[in-house]
Order: structure tokens, then sequence, then C-alpha cells
């Protein structure tokens, strides 16, 4: 015989107080856990959106960021000659030559300095970036000391707001617009004009080539093409891989760090479920010696206790990712491991960050609930009666 689910149920819902206790404190821990997942998967989803897999990004071998990268003119000749590269509606390739340096700036609330990236773009180089468009103001004119801001910069950085000026490269710069980027890292850059980014932070080189494949299979032989050339000492790559490799460092210490917070916290929830369930089963043993008088076996005793406590941790999940699912709403920023520049970025819930919560919730009611369900397994029925 089987112990009814209602009477599981039952029992949860008479010990009110201390079943919203344990599963509040497992809820907490679910919370941790998914927020810290949404952060690592919304770090990834700003950087990976950020490319464009027909795009590719052309940086010097051995570089693992653009800013680190060097690119001269003769180099960027060769690129920008090869025959897989789309020809815009000007009868030219659509290749960008960008230079991109990191300055530092004051933020707006507190004023501390943070390093933020700055972007020598061409019109070819917007023609590449479909997803960036101006919300405020204008675009530059090229040849002109005017820069656009993220709108993620705009906000958080002095100086950065639309009829701002900010003062870098020993010179005057007037925000004439505010562009948005769809959420991507592009957000938390700032672009001029490349030639006179060139010149201003005397560059003779370009730091990265952004062109477009006529097809986008035709990857493998470019790359093969560009690599092999011995004029060249360049590296290809999509635009999407390069920018889901810039999260790497971050995301992976954020996973690091926040599963070890989730597991400590985990300790203390499934601590609290065994002492919950404990306190039911010494509370409860005049009442299991009454079940197993009626024929319901050890296997049912245990299965219906340790079915209470999954209930508890399922519970705390469910809670848990309620609450991680607000998180959404909020957006923060943070110095990229990778790039050492500021990044904004949203917090993402995905199914399988949902999942892996459950399943994490789950586990901690199952090993909080385990060794007092086998215990009222174990009690035989002539001294759980003798206890009424």
């Amino acid at each position: 015989m089987r112990v009814p689910f209602i009477y599981v149920i039952r029992n949860l819902v008479a010990r009110r107080l201390t079943t919203a206790l344990t599963a509040g404190g497992m809820a907490l821990v679910v919370y941790v856990f998914a927020t810290v997942l949404m952060l690592s998967a919304g770090l990834k989803a700003t950087l990976i959106a950020t490319g464009q897999d027909d795009n590719v990004l052309v940086i010097r071998r051995g570089s693992q960021t653009e800013v680190q990268s060097g690119i001269d003119r003769m180099q960027a000749g060769v690129v920008e000659s090869l025959p897989d590269i789309l020809v815009g509606q000007d009868g030219l390739p659509l290749v960008s030559k960008e230079p991109v340096v990191l300055i530092n700036l004051p933020k707006r609330g507190s004023g501390k300095p943070s390093n933020v990236v700055i972007r020598g773009v061409t019109p070819r180089g917007l023609t590449l970036r479909p997803q960036v468009h101006i919300i405020e103001g204008r675009m530059f004119r090229p040849g002109t000391a005017e820069v656009v801001a993220g709108a993620s910069i705009a906000t958080g950085f002095r100086g950065a707001a639309l009829g701002e000026t900010l003062r870098f490269a020993s010179r005057d710069w007037t925000v004439v617009g505010v562009f948005d980027a769809a959420r991507t890292g592009f957000a938390s850059e700032i672009w001029g004009d490349a030639e006179q980014m060139m010149q201003a932070f005397r560059r003779v080189g370009f730091s990265a080539l952004i062109f477009k494949l006529t097809e986008s299979d035709r990857f493998d032989a470019v790359k093969q093409t560009i690599e092999s050339d011995p004029r060249l000492t360049l590296e290809a790559k999509r635009e999407t891989r390069f920018y889901a490799d810039q999260s790497e460092a971050l995301s992976t210490f954020i996973n690091y760090l926040g599963t070890t917070i989730s597991v400590i916290f985990s300790i203390g929830a499934i601590i609290g479920a065994m002492i919950t369930m404990y306190a039911s089963v010494a509370s409860r043993t005049a009442e299991i010696g009454t079940l197993r008088a009626l024929g319901f076996s050890r296997g049912s005793i245990l299965t219906a206790f340790l079915g209470e406590s999954l209930l508890l941790g399922l519970l705390g999940g469910v809670i848990g990712l309620t609450g991680a699912a607000f998180m959404q709403a909020l957006s923060i920023s943070t110095t990229n491991f990778q790039t050492f520049a500021e990044i904004a970025f949203r917090f993402v819930l995905t199914p399988g960050i949902v999942v892996a919560a459950l399943l994490f919730a789950l586990a901690m009611g199952f090993v909080g609930g385990f060794l007092p369900a086998a215990r009222a397994a174990r009690l035989k029925i002539v001294d759980a009666l003798r206890a009424a």
C-alpha cells in the first residue's frame, strides 16, 4: 500500500509556520543560485549579440582583444582586397578599419574612474552594425571632433550625455548623439570618426578590421587565406565568436564565485530542512505506528516523508525563481576581465537556468529529508504505538 499524496500535502499545510520558514530558507538559496546564473547568462548574451555571424573580425595574431591588436595600413589593404568581401551600394567593399582605445572616465554618481572603450568607426562600420541606431541627437560628422555615446555610457559617466563635452587625447570632443545598441556590448562604447581618432591618439595603424562576407559559409576559406598569407600576422574570427570569447573570463569567475556562495548557503538550508523533518517525525511517532499497523510498508513511509521534503524544496525553488525573475528588469555595469573596460548588461533568465535552479532545490530537499525519512521508516510498530 502507498500513502496517499493528499496525506503529504495536508501535513505540510498543518505545519504552516515551519513549512514557510524552511521553504523560505531554500528560496533564498535558490534566489542566489539563479541570479548568479542569470548574471553569467546576461553577460554572454550581451557580448554574443554584439556580433553578426556573417561579419569577420581580424586582429593581430596572438591578441586577445582589439585594444591589444595592431594592423598596419599595408596589411589592411591586403585584407580589403579579398574577393569574398561583400561590396556595398557605392561599389566599395564593406570593410571598416577601426582604432580601439581605452580611456579613463569618472562615473556620474560616485566620481570613481573606470575604463571606457573609444572606437573609431567609418560609415561602412555603421552599415556593418545594423543593431545600432541613434535615439538622441544625431550621428557624428566625419572629419570633426564629434562623438556619439552608447546609452549605458551616456547615463553612467560624466560628460558623456548629449550636449556635454569629453576631454581625451588632448582634445575636446562634443557628444552630439546617444545610440542604442539593442542590449549589446556596443552600448558601453563611445564612437567617433576613425581618422580623427587615429590622429588624436597618434596611431599609424588600426586595431581591427571588420568586414561582411558575400556568403557566410565561406568563412573557413577566408580565414585560411588570411592566416596563411606570409605578408600578414593576423587571425580572423567570426564576430560572434570573438565577442563570445570576451565573456569567458568574467563569466567563469561569476559562475565559480556564485556556485561557491550557493553551496555554502545551501548547507544551512539543508540543515533547516533536516531539523524540520526530524521534528515532524518526532511529533508524529504514533501516527507512523498507526500507518504501519494499517499495512503501509516501510518503503511507503520513507516515500511519504521524503516526498514532504522534496515538496518543501520545490516550493522554495518556485519562490526563489519568482524573486529572481524580477531581476530581469535591472541592469548592472562592471569591468570585463578580458578587456578591462566597463560593460553594462542585464540579468537573463533562460529555460536552462529554471531547470537547474529547480533541480538544485529538489536536491536540497532530498538531502535534507532522506535521513529523517529513513528514521521514520525504521520505527517499529510496537514502539511507535507505545509512544502514543
